[in-house]
This record gives C-alpha cells, structure tokens and sequence, in this order.
C-alpha cells in the first residue's frame, strides 16, 4: 500500500507551476482591462490544479496498466512500481477530475461565460485521453500541441474572460508564453523518458523528432516565451516586466542542450517549473501595473 508521501510523489507536485501561471497571468491581463476578480481568479485555480493533478494520477494509471512506466527514472510511478492498486489511482484521478469540475462549473455560473463549459469538457476529454483510451494521443506525439492549447491558450484566455469579459494582444502573448513554457516542461520529461518510452512503443515528439531536434525544441520553446513578453508589451508596456525571468532560463536551457539523458535532465524538469512561475510572476507583475 502506497504512503502518503507516495500519493503526494504521484500527484507529481512540480508540475503544478503548469497550472499556476496562467491563471496568474491572465488575472494579470484582467486586471490591465480594468477587469480582475480576486474570487473567480481563486476558482480558475482550482480548476487549474484539479486538472492537472488529475491528469498526473490518469498518466500514471494509463501508463501503468500498459507496462510503459515499469523501467522509469524520475517521480514515484504508483501504478507501475505496484505500490498503489491502479483502480485506486484511477479514482484519485477521477477526484481530482471532479473537483475541478465542481469549480469550473461555479466559475462559469458567477462569470456568465456559457461557452467556457464546452472547452471544459473538451478539457476532461484531453486530460484523460493523453494517456488513456484506445488511441492515446500522447502516444502519437501531440501532447505537446495539447498542453499549449489547455494549460496556455485555454488556461490563460478563460481566466481573462470569465473576469474581464474581454481580450486583448497581452491576454494573447501571455497565454502563447505560458503554453510554449508549459509545453517545454513536457518536452524536458519526454526527453529524460526516451529512450524507454522507445522501447515500450510510446511515440511521444522526442522518440519521433529524436535527441538533438528535441534539446533544439525546448530552446525554441523557451525563446518563444520571452519574446511574447516583447509583443504583450505592445499592449502594455509594463508587461516587459517578464523578462526579468530570463536569467532563469540559463540553467534549465544549458541542460537540455547538452548531451545530458536520463535522470541527468530531473533538474531541468525543476528548473523549467521553476522558470515559468517566475515568468508568470514577473509577467503579472508587469500586467497588474498597468
């Protein structure tokens, strides 16, 4: 039976920078509209966190009953490493899933936002079908398209909507920034996993694009993210604020692009997280002086 600290471990908190910054920024790019609202700003995290602690317990069931996650380095596999029964994870997940529907519903209820409740169901379709169902997608190398669309484009645009009722070029290249960085999360755990997920038949974009094209991808990614700091500050000046998270991208990216694999990237994965919540920071920093 798995302890605690191992359900803590599967619920793979440093990830959770993924769902925190673009709420963060687009309460920021509220707040530059004249819109924010501190307790739907609150809900919008809830549904954040919900989705994507549901989706970490989902890919460890998923993966777990495949047979992918039995040859693993990185987080605790609570599927894979047979300390937890997989029926217990897939509820946990469904938990998980649940309360940040509960949320998602409350925030559209007091928002007006109707049209948010079918990109929330497209949302719990996403999170569960990366790494579950017949086809998964993660399985075929779009998981990176997915997570830019949900924990950058979605993510970021609904929050600003459900406050501000509106968007503008910052909302845009903040959500862009966020999605490119979160997405760089996942092409780092994909880089660290590719040679066994090459071996179990996982295609994720590494395995399809191999070592040097995926280290070249998470610079690009990276890169990205800082140049949307540029164009949102277009809007707002204020907003070039979000280059003060450069610097933190120094670490992570010289990692990456070097011949590190295997657990020599789990820093990279800290230092990703790491960077995108002082990007967010820093970004809404610059949004809230607006």
């Amino acid at each position: 039976m798995a302890t605690l600290s191992q359900w803590i471990g599967g619920a793979r908190p440093r990830t959770l920078p993924a769902a925190i910054a673009p709420v963060l920024v687009g309460t920021g790019a509220a707040h530059a509209l004249g819109g924010a609202e501190p307790g739907l700003a609150v809900l919008a995290l809830v549904v954040a966190l919900g989705f994507q602690v549901g989706v970490n317990y989902a890919n460890d069931y998923s993966d777990g009953i495949r047979g992918t996650d039995e040859d693993r380095v990185g987080p605790v596999r609570l599927v894979g490493q047979r300390l937890a029964d997989p029926a217990n994870v897939r509820t946990a997940a469904f938990a998980a899933f649940f309360g940040a529907s509960v949320a998602g519903l409350a925030l559209v209820a007091l928002s007006g936002a109707w049209l948010l409740l079918l990109l929330g169901l497209a949302a719990l379709w996403a999170a569960w079908h990366y790494t579950g169902g017949a086809k998964p997608y993660g399985y075929r190398g779009l998981g990176e398209v997915m997570v830019f669309l949900f924990f950058g484009l979605l993510a970021v645009l609904g929050t600003t909507w459900t406050q501000a009722q509106q968007l503008d070029l910052a909302a845009y290249a903040g959500a862009v920034g966020c999605g490119l960085l979160a997405s760089a999360i996942l092409v780092t755990n994909n880089l660290r996993d590719l040679e066994g997920d090459r071996a179990a038949g996982k295609r994720t974009l590494a395995v399809r694009i191999g070592f040097r094209r995926t280290r070249r991808l998470y610079a690009a990614l990276v890169v990205g993210a800082l140049l949307a700091v540029v164009v949102a500050a277009l809007a707002h000046p204020w907003a070039l604020l979000g280059l003060l998270a450069a610097p933190l991208a120094w670490r992570p990216v010289r990692l990456v692009t070097s011949e590190a694999y295997g657990p020599a990237l789990l820093p990279a994965l800290v230092q990703t997280g790491i960077l995108q919540l002082g990007y967010a920071v820093a970004l809404t920093a610059g949004l809230l002086l607006s």
